[in-house]
């Protein structure tokens, strides 16, 4: 397990890039497909990290509290290294019900991590639905416990969704999420 820090590629306000990724459904997602959401929270996650796995709940209570607002999960990670991360093991997690985000996809090929800027799991981006397009509303920490075994006392992303949801802009600086390496391939 490597430890590593999030960092800003995209600016707050900047359209996002767009995504054509399979999902736990067998279905092919893109931005598009959350167009009736207000704000979609697009978090680069997966299954082994014990950084990702400490934000199950949190991600699921969010994908069950909001109704304007999606949950999506994304995998990266190489699944040939870390064969708990492979597609069919996020099928298997969300069917037996650990994972509860509104989506789950594959990123088999590494470019949407790429493409965001995401450097570990969890590494949250929160966009904004403009009508037209998304754009980033916010990126950073999810809470304020920042190691797996530490309970939140913060919650940084439901401000954040409750900012969006209002029409206004995040009133948060920018905290990089912490979490394992993104397993590149």
């Amino acid at each position: 397990m490597v430890m590593k820090e999030s960092e800003e590629k995209l600016e707050r306000g900047e359209p996002v890039p767009n995504f054509e990724l399979k999902g736990t459904d067998g279905e092919t997602h893109t931005l598009a497909d959350f167009a009736d959401y207000d704000a979609v929270l697009l978090v680069f996650t997966c299954n082994h990290c014990p950084y990702a796995q400490a934000k199950f709940d949190l991600l699921n209570d969010v994908a069950e509290e909001y109704d304007d607002a999606a949950v999506v999960g994304v995998n990266p990670n190489d699944e040939e290294e870390y064969p708990d991360d492979s597609y069919e093991k996020m099928v298997e997690w969300v069917e037996d019900g650990r994972i509860r985000y509104d989506a789950y996809l594959r990123d088999e090929t590494q470019e949407v991590a790429e493409a965001y800027g995401a450097a570990c799991t969890p590494d949250p981006f929160l966009l904004r639905n403009t009508g037209d397009t998304f754009t980033l509303a916010y990126h950073g920490r999810l809470d304020d416990a920042l190691n797996p075994d530490d309970e939140p006392t913060e919650i940084y992303v439901r401000d954040a969704i409750d900012a969006v949801l209002a029409g206004e802009d995040v009133d948060l600086d920018f905290m990089p999420s912490r979490g394992c390496s993104i397993k590149w391939k």
